[in-house]
């Protein structure tokens, strides 16, 4: 295990706020801390918490029903809205999301954890503001960090009083950081580093690992050598794309997100890809992630099938670390990224060409916003004709492209440029 560097803190809630810490581990010395969750916490601190992650995640599913779901669910919304980035202007302003939280804040929440803290003298590494307004309420004693999560954020990542702060943020996108000076940020505490992604799947700083799997799967996304044709090899001597190989089947990943909203789209992948799993073309990798419900959800969908063995397996884990790990793991062989743009946006950056669902929130819509404007996300059209736009899209040379300029454009460095940050 690795000497302890900095105190990394996330919450137990969701998927993306941990995800985004996972690889930051090295320098916690193998430990991540939950604000809302850790050894020590308090019962009124718990229950405070609770409320929270349980009303995010029944609204995310919320959206789904007809009518009443969309109304109840733009109206949470708006409490974490991002404004239009143009004109960039002040938008110092307090929301209420912020004042919520200060008022936690203001009856205790978070002392008890910076309490803790303080006992090391240890930076703060947080990937969620919250601890921010703890640490700075609670006289945390050492520099603080925060990992930005998404490509643009609202007013709740910025303290309620930016210019008092001394929190250096750490950001995936310029987008991110034009937005927190907006914020009141001071433009020298704001640090471009990319979004921290897994280091297994990296190798190194001259990326070897990242660079084989991209070959891979450039030979597999262009079986006809379209993109190749386009944008010949000489382009990217780096990557050595296999000339001639045993033909193997192409892996489609779907993530379903952290509330387990989207899960009966396996159903439509399976139905509208039949065919071409029975003859061993795709191969299809359902992620239940933690969520139990979810896995026995796909396990009965599955015991209707006759498909060859392997054709579909399901990625569980009975705890995040173990999750995460194992869908690092299976990322080496995958090809195409099927989820809604989430913090997994930022995986782009390995390679790997993403399919859209609809997203989810205003972050979500920002981050569908920045993977477009890089080239490596592509909106899903009709499930039912699955099959057919997936052909064509692979015929054409598209989702190759989308792998390509993945890689070339979105930041994969992150995690190395935080390490070297801290180690200095």
């Amino acid at each position: 295990m690795t000497k302890k560097l900095a105190h990394i803190i996330a919450v137990d809630m969701g998927y993306g706020h941990q995800r985004a810490a996972y690889p930051l581990q090295d320098l916690g010395g193998g430990e991540i801390i939950n604000a809302n969750n850790y050894p020590g916490i308090t019962k009124k601190e718990k229950n405070s918490w609770n409320t929270q992650t349980g009303l995010y995640e029944t609204i995310s599913v919320f959206k789904k029903i007809p009518i009443f779901g969309p109304v109840v669910f733009g109206a949470m919304d708006r409490f974490q809205d991002i404004p239009s980035l143009y004109p960039h202007r002040d938008l110092r302003r307090h929301t209420s999301q912020q004042l919520f939280f200060y008022n936690k804040v203001r009856q205790g929440l978070g002392q008890n954890l910076i309490k803790k803290l303080n006992r090391d003298k240890l930076p703060m590494i947080t990937t969620f503001p919250v601890p921010i307004y703890f640490a700075e309420n609670f006289n945390f004693k050492q520099q603080i960090y925060c990992v930005v999560c998404d490509a643009d954020i609202s007013r709740f990542w910025a303290p309620l009083h930016p210019e008092k702060s001394k929190t250096i943020y750490l950001v995936p996108t310029t987008t991110a950081a034009s937005r927190l000076t907006m914020y009141g940020v001071n433009p020298k505490q704001i640090i471009l580093t990319g979004f921290p992604l897994p280091k297994e799947n990296i190798g190194g700083e001259t990326k070897p690992i990242l660079k084989q799997d991209l070959a891979n799967r450039l030979s597999r996304l262009d079986p006809h050598k379209t993109f190749r044709a386009v944008w010949p090899e000489h382009y990217y001597p780096e990557v050595s794309i296999p000339s001639k190989g045993k033909k193997q089947p192409i892996t489609l990943m779907l993530a379903i997100g952290g509330a387990g909203a989207q899960a009966d789209l396996a159903e439509k992948l399976i139905h509208s890809l039949y065919t071409e799993l029975h003859n061993k073309r795709y191969k299809l990798i359902l992620v239940a992630g933690v969520r139990k419900e979810v896995k026995t959800y796909f396990e009965k969908i599955l015991t209707k099938q006759r498909l060859p063995k392997n054709a579909i397996s399901i990625l569980f884990a009975e705890n995040k670390s173990d999750y995460f790990a194992k869908f690092n793991k299976v990322l080496h062989d995958t090809d195409i990224l099927i989820t809604k743009p989430s913090e997994l946006s930022f995986y782009a950056g390995l390679g790997l060409p993403i399919i859209m669902t609809e997203p989810v929130g205003a972050q979500e819509i920002a981050n569908r916003k920045w993977l477009l404007s890089v080239g490596a996300g592509i909106d899903a059209l009709d499930w039912s004709a699955f099959d057919e736009w997936l052909n064509d899209w692979i015929i054409t040379g598209r989702l190759a492209g989308a792998a390509f300029l993945g890689y070339r454009q979105a930041p994969n460095m992150g995690t190395y440029n935080i390490e070297r940050l801290i180690q200095h």
